[in-house]
């Protein structure tokens, strides 16, 4: 499947808000651009450090208690941009996912439709 393909594939929502990224001990803070099953995409911030070969972690804070938590690889970076594939996603920040694009969206099915193309990966 061609890359711009499976873009279209899963349901991006803008969404922004900050995300933590973290890699071994080391974090930074970037705006979130928007955010899908397949990953997302940050505003490149000022300081940073990513070694591309070593998983990353993903943190959205939705409320005091709610965040979406992804295990990510750096997958594209400009100097405007970087862009992460989601590697593994937990129970609970899938549904706080679904939720976020079934709002942002609009749409009555649109959950559903995060549901099914999660399915077809596995």
């Amino acid at each position: 499947m061609s890359q711009a393909a499976e873009r279209r594939r899963y349901s991006r929502v803008d969404f922004n808000t900050q995300v933590t990224i973290t890699q071994h001990d080391k974090s930074c803070q970037a705006d979130l651009l928007d955010i899908s099953l397949n990953g997302l995409l940050v505003k490149t911030p000022e300081h940073y450090e990513i070694n591309a070969s070593h998983p990353l972690i993903a943190t959205i804070p939705l409320s005091n208690d709610a965040h979406i938590r992804m295990n990510v690889s750096l997958a594209h970076s400009s100097h405007n941009i970087l862009g992460f594939r989601n590697e593994s996603i937990d129970i609970d920040s899938i549904g706080h996912l679904r939720r976020l694009i079934e709002l942002n969206l609009g749409e009555a099915d649109a959950a559903e439709r995060v549901l099914s193309e999660l399915l077809a990966d596995i």
